[in-house]
Order: C-alpha cells, then sequence, then structure tokens
C-alpha cells in the first residue's frame, strides 16, 4: 500500500518539496475521488491569499464545508478563535483531527462529520472553503437563505460557476442564481486558481469569490421571489409575454391560486390570463427578456402580479426558522 506522501506525488510531481510539506504528517493512506469533488489545494500561495483575502479576527469563528485533509483548516485555526469543520469522510476527519493535534491546535478544530447540505449550521462570523463543486449551488442558497448573519463568505469555486455568480443583467451568464444570490449579496471576484494546484487535478480551473450579505436587504417575500424567478428563468431568453401566455403556466398559475376562489372552468382561465396579459402590458414587461432585466425590474414585475392577486408561492413569512427552503430547491 502507498504511503499518502507517495500517493500525492504520483498523482503531482510539480512543486514536490511543497507538497512533500503540506502533507507531512499525514500518516494513513488516503485516495480522493474525483466523484465526490474531493480536489485537495496543495498551493501555500493560493492558500495564503484565500486567509489573508477572509480578512479573519483572531475572535472570528470560521465554518469550512469540506475540509478535505486540512491544509486550509490549518492555516484557519492559525488565524481564528476557533474552525467548525464539516466534512462527511470520516477517513479525512481522521486525518483532519490527526493534523490539528500535531500543531497543538486541535481544541481550536470542532468536526461535524454530517452532509453540510442536511446539517443545521452553528453560529459563525464567516466562512471559508474550498467547495465541492457537485453542492455548490445548493450550498450557497443555503448559506444565503436559511443561516443565521454573517460577515462574509470566502469561496472556492468552479470558475464557470463563479462566473456565473459574478454575472450581471445582460451577461451570457445572467440567470436565476446570480439573481437569487444577488438579491441579498454581494459577490467580489478575488483570484482564479489553476487546475494544476489541486490534487488530484481537476478539469477545468476555478476561482475564488467572496460573498457578503447586505445589511439592507429588500422588502420582497423571498418564497415568493424564489417561486416567482424560477418561471422567469425557466427559459431565460423567452420574452415573458411568451413564457405567462404559455396555456401550461396559465393552468399552473390558476391552480395555485385557486386559494382566492377561481375555478378551472374556460372563462375563468380566459379572464386569469388576461389578468396576466394586463400586467404584462401596463407594466412594459411583454416584450422583455428576464435575462437583461435588473433586480429591481424583477421586483417591480413581482409587485405589479401581487397586487391583482396573482401570487407564486403560499408561504408568508421570510425568514421563519420552521419554514425553511428545501435543499433541493437548487437554482439553475
Amino acid at each position: 500500500m502507498l504511503s499518502a506522501t507517495k500517493r500525492v506525488t504520483a498523482f503531482l510531481p510539480r512543486n514536490l518539496q511543497q507538497l512533500r510539506q503540506l502533507h507531512e504528517d499525514i500518516e494513513e493512506s488516503i485516495y480522493f475521488y474525483k466523484s465526490r469533488g474531493q480536489h485537495i489545494l496543495t498551493n501555500p500561495r493560493v492558500l495564503d491569499t484565500i486567509v489573508q483575502k477572509s480578512a479573519i479576527n483572531p475572535s472570528d469563528t470560521v465554518l469550512e464545508i469540506g475540509p478535505g485533509t486540512g491544509n486550509l483548516t490549518l492555516k484557519l485555526l492559525e488565524a481564528s478563535r476557533e474552525v467548525v469543520a464539516i466534512e462527511i469522510d470520516q477517513r479525512m476527519v481522521n486525518i483532519l483531527e490527526n493534523r490539528a493535534l500535531k500543531r497543538g491546535l486541535r481544541n481550536k478544530l470542532t468536526v461535524i462529520s454530517k452532509d453540510a447540505l442536511r446539517t443545521e449550521f452553528p453560529p459563525f462570523d464567516l466562512v471559508v472553503a474550498n467547495i465541492p463543486y457537485g453542492i455548490s449551488s445548493p450550498l450557497i442558497i443555503k448559506l444565503i437563505y436559511e443561516t443565521t448573519p454573517f460577515r462574509s463568505a470566502t469561496l472556492l469555486l468552479q470558475k464557470e460557476f463563479a462566473r456565473r455568480l459574478l454575472a450581471n443583467p445582460g451577461d451570457s451568464e445572467f440567470n436565476r442564481l446570480a439573481v437569487n444570490i444577488k438579491l441579498l449579496a454581494d459577490v467580489e471576484f478575488v483570484m482564479d486558481v489553476s487546475k494544476r494546484d489541486f490534487l488530484p487535478s481537476p478539469k477545468v480551473d476555478s476561482s475564488v469569490v467572496i460573498i457578503r450579505p447586505k445589511v439592507n436587504v429588500p422588502a420582497v417575500n423571498l418564497h415568493q421571489w424564489r417561486a416567482f424567478t424560477r418561471t422567469c428563468f425557466n427559459n431565460k431568453n423567452k420574452t415573458l409575454g411568451a413564457t405567462f401566455k404559455n396555456k401550461r403556466k396559465v393552468l399552473e398559475l390558476l391552480e395555485f391560486n385557486n386559494v382566492s376562489g377561481l375555478v378551472g372552468e374556460q372563462d375563468d382561465v380566459c379572464l386569469f390570463k388576461e389578468k396576466i396579459v394586463e400586467v404584462l402590458r401596463e407594466g412594459g414587461f411583454d416584450d422583455k427578456r428576464p435575462s437583461k432585466l435588473s433586480i429591481e425590474e424583477l421586483m417591480h414585475l413581482l409587485s405589479l402580479f401581487n397586487e391583482v392577486g396573482v401570487y407564486f408561492d403560499h408561504r408568508e413569512d421570510v425568514r421563519n426558522e420552521n419554514d425553511r427552503f428545501e435543499v433541493d430547491d437548487i437554482d439553475d
């Protein structure tokens, strides 16, 4: 059986001395599963930059999701009061805890060995993490929409995915994910990271971004907003008129709004469709495409629909702890 260090050098001979130093205290043999998004960042310069850009205070509690073997974790432990690391792979947990123990930092580390998407996060000040690519979208939605307030999230993401978070109206990458994140947070680009800086090397490059929740958030029902944007961005380049006049969509909205006393007869369908058409026409949205609309314009359209009794979600409390977004409600 190959040692962990030999496995590292076999995967990536580049910067061999640095890699041996980073993994010098990993005694167990370890195999990294690409299918699980286990790509360990090994470049010390990038690791240092991430910690520096995160602006960690000595009194901070840092949440790290997917710490792996702990290359980033050890640096976070040195900079903060405490690190809460969520890692589902017990092999990685054992290595992480052993490395922290050898550095005299074990008392500052709390490990939660659970699925991050289905775990309630404890209080924290900021997030710093190399997120597994496969859970990036639902995890960021969970952070922004479900957790208690935090200062910032410094995240290492797949480059293409990061570009979507950074996109603005009119950009080809602008989509529902960007709309839903930017409603409640600002996103800043930090740096690109080569795929050669990971073990094993992924197929694509990565980027580091910082997400900062807004202090003053718009007065909009978040459940209404997310259901509304799901409809609008189902085909982001289609005009809103074409989307909302579609017979299937009209019937779907009519059925949902039956709580208002509407009945699914033909006359009711026609009246309901006319109501939708009038909102789009009077608001000047009929020939607009969602991918080119600002958040303010989309919020205005949602308010116009609500004013005439057209709703997209029945829930009223936007931040009730007992009324959480489902983790499977991800954004494309």
